[in-house]
Order: structure tokens, then C-alpha cells, then sequence
């Protein structure tokens, strides 16, 4: 659909197997580079803290809203919005990374040899399981309430739910086979390259709110790490979202206030594309809008319109942010087998999304 986020993820994408991972300064810069030279267009830049009072205003703040901003749309939602601890994985440098003790390769043969591995066998592993229990963590506030996103659940969460819990998770070897053993390690920690040059690699799956000297010790004691430099260690950050199903329609626009739009993960929605894709609705819908033109939501065979029906449809008391995931499609016809709905979810979703386009994505 033409969008200038997946644009620019393409034009600066950094290996990372089946994964769409992106040089994070040159997909900024290329982004930047765009919004100046559109016309009619004026960048401000500086910090907004009020919702402007007139005109069609479209909300993209991200997860990390300010509180100033914050204060502002809880005023005109009512109050009626939520947040909760999110947390990053680390970063560590390349050139620290010990490439005798790990091995390159992607699970199953699956693209390039794009990840780094560190293999741990059962006695390093659990070993290493201990420790991560055992770890300190950062101390929050008596207030503050953690309500993690499933999907971003730090890693030391994750390991108290059990022993084997990261083997058979974030750090699960099937599909991974050491050149050097010839074997299947007990559990893996993969290494995903940060930019193009390799200077940078995310511990994947790494998420956590440790505190930072933990983290040096701890994540030192992974085969290929015990040198590791971090240019970045994990942390847990607040992530400012909407109710959706209260508070927005399908178009994304405010139920009390259509002339505002709210785009990205404010929306409720989790992960770089879906936020990307809330922000092209967005954009549409605000466009057909200003030219007094109707505009129907993306068939729910759609991602776009399972993931904005689910956000606008979900429970309003046990509402949480949401990937799409083939669970939000209705359900296709007929018996498939499972190794083959992938494909048919595509083509389905395909062939609505351009019967849709056809008629509503262009103003």
C-alpha cells in the first residue's frame, strides 16, 4: 500500500533471517529525508503538549508519551486510558563477541546463516537458569503496577515460570545444529545483528529489567559473551496505550471527538509493523475524512482489518495490546492442514485487501 515506514524498512534492512530487522540511524535518516521533502508539508520540531483544539489532528506519540501529552489526552478520553512495563534486550558490540566459542547459523536452515548462536549444554544452562532467578532486579515504585505484554515478558519472568521454560522459548535450539559437536546443543542464545556492519548484535529475546550490573555479570557468563561490551543494556520503559474498544471506532478516530485520529501503538497494538500499519489507516482515514469521501475499515480477512476489528472489538475490562496473529482472522473454510493455512490466510487476505483498495485507498 505504498506505505513510506515499510519503504524505508526495506531500503535499510539489516540480515536477520526470515526477520525484517533495519539499520536504525539510516532508516531514520531515510525517513526524515522523505517527510522534509514532501510539499506542503511543515516539520516543527519541538515538544507537544496539549491536543490542538481545532482541526483534524492525528495522535502519533508512540509508547513513550509524555506525560505532559499524556495529561492532555486523558482529559479529553476521560481518563480512560492504561499503561504498562515494556522492556528491551540488550546490545552488546561486535568486536567483543568471542566468534571461536559461536557458531553462525539460522534455525532450520532458514535464510543466511544471519544469527550468531552461543550453545550452552544442561550443566551451563542450568547453571545459568539459577543465576537468572536469582538475579536483582531494578526496584519500581510502590505504585507503579507491572502489567508486561505477553510477548515482551523479561526474560527473568519468563525462567521462574521454570526450568526448561527458556530452553524450550526464547533461547529453544530446535533447528539448530554445532558444526562442532554435530550435535543439538541443550539451548541456544541467538545473536541478531543490529546494523549492516555487524559492529552491533541484540542478545534476542533478552528482555529485562535487571539492573545494569547484573546484566554485565550475568550475560557475561554466555558462551561467546564472557568479554562482551554492551552499548546498550536491557531496560523496562512505560508504554502509554489507549482502551481501544472505549475509546476509538474502526477508523480509528476518537468516539467523543471524530476530528481526532490516533495512530501507532498508542492504538493498543503491539510491534513495529502493526504500529506502522494504524499509522497508514490513520493517515487514510483522515484523508477521506478532510475530503468529506466515506470510507469502509479493511475486510477483516485483512491483517490490517483483523488487527484494527480486534482492537476497536475487543473486552473493554481485560483489553491488552495485540500482534496480529492468524487467530484474529475468521476462520477459513473447509478442513486445511495446518502447515498449509499459512498460505491460504495469504492469498485470501491478498485478494481482499486489493478488492478493498480498489474502491477506499485512494482519495
Amino acid at each position: 500500500m505504498d506505505s513510506l515506514i515499510m519503504e524505508a524498512a526495506d531500503a535499510t534492512a539489516v540480515p536477520a533471517g526470515k526477520a525484517l530487522a533495519v539499520d536504525r540511524n539510516a532508516f531514520s535518516r531515510r525517513i526524515e529525508e522523505r517527510l522534509i521533502a514532501q510539499p506542503g508539508l511543515e516539520l516543527i520540531r519541538g515538544e507537544v503538549t496539549e491536543i490542538p483544539e481545532d482541526g483534524i489532528t492525528i495522535v502519533a506519540s508512540g509508547p513513550l508519551t509524555s506525560d505532559a501529552l499524556a495529561e492532555s489526552i486523558a482529559r479529553i478520553t476521560g481518563g480512560e486510558y492504561l499503561y504498562f512495563y515494556d522492556a528491551i534486550s540488550p546490545i552488546v558490540e561486535g568486536e567483543s563477541i568471542d566468534m571461536n566459542r559461536v557458531f553462525a547459523a539460522s534455525r532450520y536452515g532458514h535464510g543466511e546463516a544471519d544469527y550468531l548462536n552461543c550453545p550452552m549444554d544442561r550443566d551451563t544452562y542450568e547453571t545459568f537458569w539459577k543465576e537468572l532467578t536469582q538475579a536483582q532486579e531494578v526496584p519500581l515504585h510502590a505504585f507503579e503496577e507491572i502489567k508486561c505484554f505477553e510477548g515482551c515478558l523479561p526474560i527473568e519472568v519468563i525462567a521462574r515460570r521454570g526450568i526448561e521454560t527458556l530452553a524450550h522459548g526464547p533461547m529453544k535450539p530446535v533447528g539448530l545444529i554445532d558444526p562442532r559437536t554435530g550435535g543439538r546443543p541443550h539451548a541456544v542464545v541467538q545473536l541478531r545483528r543490529e546494523d549492516r556492519d555487524g559492529t552491533l548484535y541484540n542478545i534476542v529475546g533478552f528482555q529485562t529489567k535487571l539492573t545494569w550490573p547484573e546484566q554485565r555479570r550475568l550475560f557475561r557468563t554466555i558462551p561467546g559473551l564472557g568479554n562482551a561490551e554492551f552499548a546498550r543494556y536491557g531496560s523496562a520503559h512505560r508504554n502509554t496505550f489507549l482502551n481501544a474498544p472505549t475509546l476509538l471506532t474502526e477508523t480509528l478516530q476518537l468516539r467523543l471527538h471524530p476530528r481526532l485520529y490516533f495512530a501507532g501503538q498508542i492504538t493498543g497494538v503491539e510491534g513495529y509493523v502493526e504500529s506502522a500499519a494504524m499509522g497508514l489507516l490513520a493517515g487514510l482515514n483522515a484523508a477521506h475524512f478532510v475530503a468529506g469521501r466515506g470510507i469502509t475499515p479493511p475486510p477483516r480477512e485483512t491483517a490490517l482489518g483483523a488487527l484494527v476489528a480486534h482492537i476497536t472489538n475487543a473486552d473493554r475490562k481485560t483489553f491488552q495490546p495485540m500482534n496480529v496473529a492468524f487467530g484474529l482472522f475468521p476462520p477459513l473454510p473447509g478442513r486445511i492442514r495446518k502447515k498449509e493455512r499459512g498460505e491460504h490466510y495469504a492469498r485470501r487476505s491478498l485478494a481482499a485487501l486489493t478488492a478493498w483498495q480498489a474502491t477506499n485507498a485512494s482519495v
